[in-house]
């Protein structure tokens, strides 16, 4: 499997507005590929969030991700998300990882 790793800062006011904009760039996901998520805030900070995207192989990702990227509702979607970022820590980090044992 093929993972994206992502890890962002989030307005503690802004929480129910983050989870709301994640269930609707999920739902143009499911149009174009198969996925799961999690959504992780941590304990320390609660405005530090890692979001975990499993994909079935990169490939498949790659040809989705391309299509789902030209969706208008995706553009307004991350520009939504771009509001609710801690206003000092705007930086959102980027992995991929390969996805070797599951239990």
């Amino acid at each position: 499997m093929f993972v994206k790793v992502y890890q962002y800062h989030i307005q503690t006011e802004k929480v129910k507005d983050y989870l709301a904009l994640q269930e609707k760039v999920a739902e143009v996901y499911k149009k174009y590929i198969h996925f799961q998520s999690i959504y992780l805030q941590s304990k320390e900070d609660e405005t530090k969030w890692i979001e975990i995207m499993k994909f079935q192989d990169e490939g498949e990702y790659e040809k989705s991700i391309k299509l789902i990227n030209q969706q208008e509702e995706i553009i307004s979607l991350y520009k939504a998300f771009q509001t609710i970022l801690v206003k000092d820590k705007k930086e959102i980090s980027e992995e991929d990882f390969l996805l070797m044992l599951q239990m």
